[in-house]
C-alpha cells in the first residue's frame, strides 16, 4: 500500500480552489454574523464570606444551631420566593416584554440566579469560615451588576433577620418555660413548708432532740415515781397512826395492796386502759388485768375515803395537818406524773413516726430539688440566650460579609466568542474541504495518464501539456489575482474573528475606532 499522495491533494486543492475559498469565507462570515447578532448574556458575581462570630465561643455560645448549608438553603428559598422576586422585578423593570405574565418572569428570574457554595474541606475546624457566590445573568452588564448586588444585600439582611429571630424565639421559649417551672417550684415550696409546719416536732432532723427529751422526761418520771412512793409510804404510816389513835382497826390490807401494787394513780391506769384498748381486743389479758386493777382501786378509794373522813373527825389536829400535806403532795405528784406520761407518749409517737415522715419528706425534697435544678438550668440558659440575642442585635455573631462585590462584566458568557471562532474556523475548513473533495470525487474525467492506463489497459505513449492563448493566459492571471485577494480577505476575516474572540466586541471596536482616528 502506497503512502499518502500529497501531490494528489495539492492538485485537487489548486483545481477546486473556488470550492474551498467560497464556502470557507461564507462560513466565516456566517460565524461572525452569528457572533455579532446573537444576544449577549453577561454574568455578574458577588463573593460573600461566612464570617465566624467575633466573640469567642468560650464566652458566648451561639444558640443558632443550623449549619451554613441549612441556613443558605433556607435563605435561598426566602430570597427567591415569588413575593421577593416580584418586588425586584417591579423595582428594576426586569423582563419588560409586554406579552410575558408575572409567573413567566419569576421563573426566568429564578433561572438567571445562581448560588454556588464553597464548602471547603469537611475535616477542617468548624470555626473556619466558608464562602459562597451569588451570580445573575442579564443582557445588560449594568443590570447584571445591580441585581447581583441587590441579591447579595437581601441575603445578608435575611441572614441577620433569621439569626435574630431564632435567638429571640429561643429566649422567649426559655422565658415561658422558666415562668412555668417557677410557678411549680413555688407550689412545691409551699407544700414543703406546710408539711414541715404540720409535722413540726416529728421531723427526721429532730429525732436526736426527741430522743434526748424522752430520756430527760423518763428520768423526771422515775424521780417523780420515786417521790410518789415515798409520799405513799408516809401516807400509810400516817394512816396507821391515825388508826391507832382512833382505836379502830387499820385500813384493809387489800386496799393498801391495791394502792401499793399499782404504784400509780387511777387516772394513769385509765389512760393506759384507753391505749391498750386501741391496740388489743377486749379479751386481751393486759386489758382484763388493767380493768380489774382499776375496779379494785376505785373500791379501795371509796372505802378509804369513807374511813378517812371518820378517822379525821376524831384525829389530833397536828396529825390532820400532816395527813392533808401528804395527800396534797401525793395529788401533785400524780398530776405531774400524768402530765409527764402524756408528754412521753407524745414524743414516743413522734419517734415512731419518724421513718414515715423521713420517707415522705424525702419524696417532697426530691421533687423540690429536681424542680430547683431544672429552674437553675433554665435560668442559666435564659441568661445565655439573652446575651446571644444581644450579640446578634449588635451583629457580633456569625454573619455574611461581601468581600468581592459584583462589578460590571466586560465579556459576555454567551455566546463564547473564543469557542465560536474556533468552531467557525473548523467548520469553514471542513465545509470548504468537504465540498472540494465531493466535487472532485464526482468528476469522472481522467486526471493522470496512469488513470487512463489503469482504466483502459492501453499504455500511454505520449502526453502534451495544455497550450493557452495570450487571452486565456491573461484571464487565468486575473483569476489567480482574484483568488489571492479572496484568500487574503479570508485570512483577514479569520484574524478579525480571533481578535474579537480574544478582546471582546467592545474592546475590538474601541481599538478599531482609535486606529481610524489616529490615521
Amino acid at each position: 500500500m502506497n503512502g499518502l499522495d500529497l501531490k494528489k491533494y495539492e492538485r485537487m486543492a489548486l483545481k477546486r480552489k473556488w470550492w474551498i475559498i467560497v464556502p470557507f469565507l461564507a462560513t466565516c462570515l456566517g460565524g461572525l454574523a452569528f457572533g455579532l447578532i446573537t444576544p449577549k448574556v453577561y454574568e455578574a458575581k458577588t463573593l460573600i464570606l461566612v464570617q465566624s462570630q467575633r466573640v469567642p465561643q468560650d464566652f458566648v455560645r451561639s444558640i443558632v444551631s443550623e449549619g451554613v448549608d441549612e441556613r443558605l438553603r433556607t435563605i435561598s428559598q426566602q430570597v427567591t420566593s415569588r413575593t421577593n422576586l416580584e418586588n425586584i422585578i417591579k423595582e428594576h423593570k426586569l423582563y419588560a416584554e409586554p406579552k410575558k405574565y408575572m409567573d413567566e418572569k419569576v421563573e426566568l428570574f429564578r433561572e438567571d440566579i445562581s448560588i454556588d457554595v464553597s464548602e471547603g474541606d469537611r475535616r477542617r475546624a468548624l470555626s473556619e469560615p466558608n464562602a459562597f457566590t451569588i451570580s445573575y445573568r442579564s443582557d445588560s452588564p449594568a443590570m447584571a451588576m445591580k441585581i447581583a448586588n441587590t441579591l447579595a444585600s437581601n441575603f445578608i439582611s435575611e441572614n441577620l433577620r433569621i439569626r435574630e429571630s431564632q435567638a429571640m424565639g429561643t429566649s422567649s421559649f426559655l422565658a415561658d418555660e422558666l415562668e412555668n417551672v417557677q410557678i411549680r417550684l413555688s407550689g412545691k415550696e409551699d407544700e414543703l413548708k406546710k408539711y414541715r409546719e404540720k409535722f413540726m416536732g416529728g421531723l427526721p432532723e429532730q429525732l436526736d432532740t426527741n430522743l434526748k427529751i424522752l430520756e430527760r422526761l423518763q428520768s423526771q418520771l422515775d424521780q417523780l415515781q420515786y417521790n410518789l412512793r415515798d409520799a405513799e409510804n408516809r401516807y400509810i404510816v400516817l394512816q396507821k397512826e391515825l388508826t391507832e389513835s382512833g382505836s379502830v382497826r387499820p385500813v384493809a390490807a387489800s386496799a393498801r395492796d391495791a394502792a401499793s401494787d399499782g404504784r400509780m394513780d387511777l387516772a394513769t391506769l385509765k389512760n393506759d386502759l384507753i391505749t391498750l384498748e386501741a391496740k388489743y381486743t377486749a379479751e386481751h389479758p393486759d386489758v382484763i388485768r388493767t380493768r380489774e386493777i382499776i375496779a379494785k382501786m376505785q373500791s379501795v378509794r371509796k372505802n378509804r375515803d369513807g374511813r378517812r373522813e371518820e378517822l379525821l373527825a376524831n384525829a389530833d389536829p397536828a396529825l390532820k395537818r400532816q395527813v392533808a400535806g401528804v395527800e396534797t403532795e401525793t395529788k401533785g405528784l400524780r398530776t405531774e406524773i400524768a402530765k409527764l406520761g402524756s408528754e412521753i407518749r407524745w414524743y414516743q409517737i413522734k419517734v415512731e413516726e419518724t421513718p414515715k415522715r423521713e420517707q415522705e419528706l424525702l419524696s417532697l425534697n426530691r421533687d423540690y430539688e429536681n424542680l430547683k435544678d431544672l429552674y437553675d438550668s433554665l435560668l442559666k440558659r435564659k441568661l445565655e440566650a439573652e446575651i446571644a440575642v444581644s450579640m446578634e442585635k449588635k451583629q457580633q455573631g456569625e454573619q455574611f460579609r461581601v468581600i468581592d462585590p459584583a462589578k460590571e462584566p466586560q465579556l459576555p458568557i454567551k455566546p463564547d466568542l473564543a469557542r465560536l471562532v474556533l468552531i467557525t474556523l473548523v467548520l469553514a475548513v471542513c465545509v470548504g474541504g468537504g465540498l472540494a473533495y465531493l466535487v472532485e470525487m464526482t468528476d469522472t474525467s481522467y486526471r493522470t495518464p496512469e488513470d487512463l492506463e489503469t482504466d483502459t489497459g492501453v499504455p500511454v505513449l505520449l502526453t502534451m501539456p495544455m497550450r493557452f492563448t495570450e487571452a486565456e493566459i491573461a484571464r487565468r492571471k486575473r483569476r489567480q489575482v482574484i483568488a489571492g485577494i479572496s484568500v487574503g480577505v479570508g485570512f483577514v476575516v479569520c484574524a478579525m474573528l480571533i481578535v474579537v474572540a480574544a478582546w471582546g466586541v467592545n474592546d475590538s471596536l474601541t481599538y478599531l475606532k482609535t486606529v481610524l482616528e489616529g490615521t
